[in-house]
């Protein structure tokens, strides 16, 4: 009777460690440098999210601005950036390069943003700290800008006018 409970807790225990092991191994999302994302990760931090494409001429005239943004973003803030085609990782890396990226592009999205992918380019999503949809905006956008949306925690952000 003893061996019996001992197996079942045994299979209890081994059924545990597999489902933490297996959980622990989740991710969100992963970047173009390989790291992997959980959403939580970036709970408490307000989230940048900006879609792009080669093809839209405002998405390239907005990536300095961006790159500006990502070297003066507040310390809770990250940006990241998904291309709005499906690109091979060596042609997304052969962008970044090109179009000299300072920030981090999403290549594999495994559990979904809270928002749909965007009908218009640029568009921008930020989130809020509780991972909630803060708000979007559309067309380019300034470091400037940016840095106001998040300074404006009463209202939703709003589309710009540049």
């Amino acid at each position: 009777m003893q061996i019996r409970w001992l197996y079942g807790l045994f299979a209890v225990l081994a059924a545990s460690l597999g489902y933490i092991v297996f959980q622990s191994q989740q991710y969100d999302f992963t970047t173009l440098d390989g790291r992997k994302h959980k959403h939580s990760d970036y709970h408490g931090q307000y989230l940048v999210v900006n879609y792009f494409a080669e093809w839209c001429a405002p998405c390239l005239k907005e990536v300095p601005e961006l790159s500006r943004f990502n070297q003066i973003k507040p310390y809770n803030t990250q940006l990241f950036a998904i291309s709005y085609d499906n690109l091979t990782d060596e042609k997304l890396k052969a962008i970044k390069e090109k179009y000299n990226m300072q920030f981090d592009l999403i290549n594999k999205i495994d559990k979904p943003f809270p928002f749909d992918k965007p009908e218009f380019l640029p568009a921008t999503y930020i989130l809020n700290p509780d991972g909630s949809l803060k708000g979007q905006l559309f067309g380019e956008q300034t470091a400037e800008n940016l840095l106001s949306v998040l300074s404006d925690s009463n209202s939703a952000a709003a589309p710009s006018t540049n």
